[in-house]
């Protein structure tokens, strides 16, 4: 992979911002790094945007532990699982900027349907429904977020961002995995992904001064919001 030194920065940079926003709402790292990664080292994706997931995901979980729904991370992984696995081909059969295009309209029609449907019941049916479209645009384009985060849009700061951060984990583990197999997980992007872990762990000590505000009725709107630019970004920047 021949990046030059301004590639680099602005790739940590990125990691930086997203995993601000990420550890402020439970969601967003990706969204943020995948568009600069898409410019700057598109060979490097999904894998290194994946292999972030693993860092950030240890952090929020360590501080929002004892908020974490651990039967809801067990439904979500249920279906996750075989889906990480659809997720892999997808990656072995389009470009890059026709996954970054179908992810962003996915996101888009998720948020239309959150604004104008009455709260999504959350049970194991929802819970791994969610978690099977996370495990195919998870692993697919590195975006596995939106459909946990508004999934739990209602519940409180806490709740949303461990349970969000443990099913990151071990959908991250399953990613992983899934891409090794399908070939798609190479040195490059590994050592990439290893330039931007100090920058993620940065951004998520810096996300904990934003918790009070945006648990005061602020996080829905904020995952909303963000869902709807990254998605966006993400369709215009790709086509």
């Amino acid at each position: 992979m021949d990046l030059s030194t301004a590639d680099i920065c602005i790739a940590m940079a990125a990691a930086f911002a997203g995993a601000t926003i990420q550890g402020a709402i439970g969601f967003g790292i990706n969204l943020v790094t995948v568009p600069v990664i898409a410019i700057v080292a598109p060979e490097a994706l999904p894998a290194t945007v994946v292999i972030l997931g693993l860092p950030i995901s240890i952090a929020m979980m360590r501080h929002d532990f004892h908020a974490i729904e651990r039967r809801a991370v067990v439904w979500v992984m249920v279906g996750r699982t075989p889906f990480s696995i659809v997720g892999a081909w997808i990656v072995t059969q389009l470009a890059t900027e026709s996954l970054a295009v179908l992810v962003g309209l996915f996101v888009l029609f998720a948020v239309l349907i959150s604004i104008a449907a009455p709260p999504i019941p959350v049970n194991p049916g929802t819970q791994m429904a969610a978690g099977a479209v996370s495990g195919i645009t998870g692993t697919a384009a590195g975006i596995g977020g939106p459909p946990i985060a508004l999934l739990y849009q209602h519940h409180p700061g806490p709740t949303m961002r461990g349970t969000l951060a443990a099913t990151f984990f071990f959908g991250t583990l399953l990613s992983i995995a899934t891409l090794s197999i399908a070939g798609e997980m190479h040195r490059d992007d590994i050592v990439l992904a290893l330039y931007m872990f100090p920058f993620v762990l940065a951004g998520t000590l810096l996300a904990r001064r934003f918790l009070a505000v945006l648990d005061r009725g602020w996080l829905r709107p904020a995952v909303l919001a963000f869902a709807t630019v990254s998605a966006l970004v993400a369709i215009i920047d790709a086509l």
